[in-house]
């Protein structure tokens, strides 16, 4: 499970330097200012819980299911919050305006950081040390 979380942070955490880099060079006067920021949100959400993700790597030997749930949810929760607001803050270039039903997907990817960290917090309280 370890180089999993491992590989799957790193592919986050490329991913972000990525699409902050193309959010601050290439959408800069192309989208507006809330878009741009919607943006931001996103890379700093999906930055934190890459994070998230590399500092699980350090208690996954501990086989814990809450580890596992966290890992998941984590993983989740960059997909559908990041990931909505990156489509959703640039739909107007993309011809993706009929995409409205993403909307309602952001909250979803915010309610599984929630029970990330949830899980994460069993871990720690269940971990012997």
């Amino acid at each position: 499970m370890n180089k999993q979380i491992i590989l799957t942070a790193s592919f986050f955490g490329l991913l972000a330097v990525i699409l902050g880099a193309f959010g601050a060079h290439g959408l800069e006067g192309k989208i507006s200012d809330n878009q741009l920021d919607a943006w931001k949100t996103a890379n700093q959400y999906q930055f934190y819980h890459t994070l998230a993700l590399l500092f699980l790597s350090t208690f996954s030997r501990a086989k814990s299911q809450s580890i596992k749930v966290s890992y998941i949810m984590f993983t989740i929760g960059i997909i559908l919050f990041s990931g909505s607001i990156y489509i959703l803050s640039t739909k107007s270039l993309t011809g993706l305006e009929s995409l409205s039903f993403i909307g309602p997907i952001t909250p979803v990817g915010g309610l599984c950081f929630m029970i990330g960290w949830i899980a994460l917090f069993v871990a720690a309280i269940k971990h012997r040390a």
